[in-house]
């Protein structure tokens, strides 16, 4: 008889989109019969790293480190890496931590069975430096929470030129998915009881474009889940300003199911730090197609990021950003610091600004958008809303938790759910939910 296969445990990092091949991933283990269990319990832990700025690079480090010591102790076996940082740096990371089993590359998911069982044959590290893999529906899919929502990759890679990045050195171009595809997983995972379904990609405007549907392609896209699933509440991240069509915006005003919200990282609104990041865009154009979004879809959130401390940026540049962040008034705002990637097109731009003064300006800039976050949650106080259930809150079991139509999976606000009228809600139910109380990023309110 054959000794059982070893549990694993997973650490997944970054992005939702790399959350996604962790889930890959994981379906893989489960079809290879691997139970999967929380790492404190696993004989195996699989990371899934970042490797898009410092910070993630350093979260990354840390996991795995923490995992070594782990082995070293006795506590587990096997240690695999896996994701951006391996496709990246698999080579270097080989060399300077040889603790780790295997190092698993973006083209290699289909391996993590054979690195957690300890197969013979199978490499430590494969050096491929571009990933070109599109996964479909036929590849297994363990959702790694059952909070309601989940995500829609629709395609993989990016063809932007954005100096900062290094994403399409790793990811490759971008590839889309088949509409075909793309609505037999949707209806896979409406099987599994979710309710929201959240398209994601390096760049989701651009869907499509590679297989000939021209700008319209996430329009197509969307029209089809619309007509061929039942999901109450479809949404987009990640639209690039120069290829989101407004034929995405007039779908969103007349399907009351395709949620009118638009995650639109602008990066920065400086003329000349934007031509330095190979972005384009200027303030006036910017604002122009704000007012554009909220001429169609009347009440849509708009969310966006910013990049603090670019090459190029000083006082005046920051000002400018400022001044805009003010006038604009967006629902959500991220922002993050510059980091110089090694051989991305700003690498030779140097690192000018101060980490100190990146900081400053970050901290300014965030401090700038919490009234106007908080004016905007004022003013939904008394209003009867409908709103995702997720679960019970991540600090106390007396509270619910959920989000409304303007608050995106993970990286928005929330809604704290105090009294559900003796209902037992499950997660991904819908609720109409009248706000009492407003905070900076956060909402309570009781079912009606």
């Amino acid at each position: 008889m054959s000794p059982p296969l070893p549990a694993v445990g997973v650490v997944s990092l970054g992005c939702a989109k790399n959350l996604v091949d962790t889930e890959v991933m994981l379906g893989h283990l489960a079809r290879a019969g691997h139970a999967v269990v929380p790492e404190h319990r696993a004989q195996v832990v699989l990371i899934n790293t970042c490797g898009f700025i410092d910070r993630a690079k350093e979260e990354s480090v840390d996991a795995i480190l923490e995992q070594v010591e782990r082995k070293r102790r006795g506590e587990i076996d096997r240690v695999i890496v896996a994701g951006c940082m391996v496709q990246k740096y698999g080579r270097e990371l080989a060399e300077e931590i040889p603790e780790v089993d295997v190092f698993l590359g973006l083209d290699e998911l289909e391996k993590a069975p054979a690195a957690a069982a300890g197969l013979p044959g199978l490499a430590r590290f494969t050096d491929k430096p571009l990933a070109t893999r599109l996964y479909d529906e036929a590849a297994p899919r363990v959702l790694s929470s059952r909070r309601g929502y989940a995500y829609l990759k629709v395609g993989e890679g990016c063809d932007n030129p954005c100096t900062f990045c290094t994403i399409p050195q790793m990811r490759g171009s971008a590839r889309s998915r088949s509409i075909d595809s793309l609505v037999r997983e949707a209806q896979t995972l409406e099987a599994q009881d979710v309710r929201e379904l959240v398209l994601i990609s390096q760049d989701t405007t651009r869907y499509g474009w590679d297989l000939g549907l021209g700008r319209g392609g996430l329009t197509l896209l969307v029209e089809r889940l619309l007509a061929e699933t039942g999901y109450p509440w479809i949404r987009f991240l990640y639209a690039y300003p120069r290829t989101l069509d407004e034929s995405v915006l007039h779908l969103m005003a007349r399907a009351p199911r395709f949620l009118p919200y638009v995650d639109v990282p602008l990066q920065h609104v400086s003329r000349p730090v934007l031509s330095a990041m190979r972005r384009g865009g200027d303030p006036a154009t910017y604002r122009k197609m704000i007012a554009r979004m909220r001429d169609i879809v009347p009440g849509i959130a708009i969310r966006t990021t910013f990049i603090l401390g670019f090459p190029g940026e000083g006082e005046a540049e920051f000002r400018e950003l400022c001044e805009f962040v003010r006038d604009v008034e967006f629902d959500n705002l991220g922002a993050f610091t510059y980091s110089p990637e090694p051989g991305s097109g700003s690498e030779p731009l140097g690192d000018p600004v101060p980490a100190e003064e990146k900081e400053r300006r970050k901290e300014f800039l965030l401090s700038l958008q919490r009234p106007i976050a908080r004016g905007k949650n004022r003013a939904l106080r008394g209003q009867v809303r409908e709103a995702i259930v997720e679960g019970a809150s991540r600090e106390t079991d007396d509270l619910l938790e959920g989000r409304l139509a303007s608050q995106a999976p993970e990286i928005d606000g929330r809604l704290l759910i105090n009294d559900t009228g003796g209902r037992a809600l499950q997660p991904g139910a819908l609720v109409r939910v009248k706000i009492d109380r407003a905070y900076e990023y956060d909402l309570v309110g009781a079912v009606v």
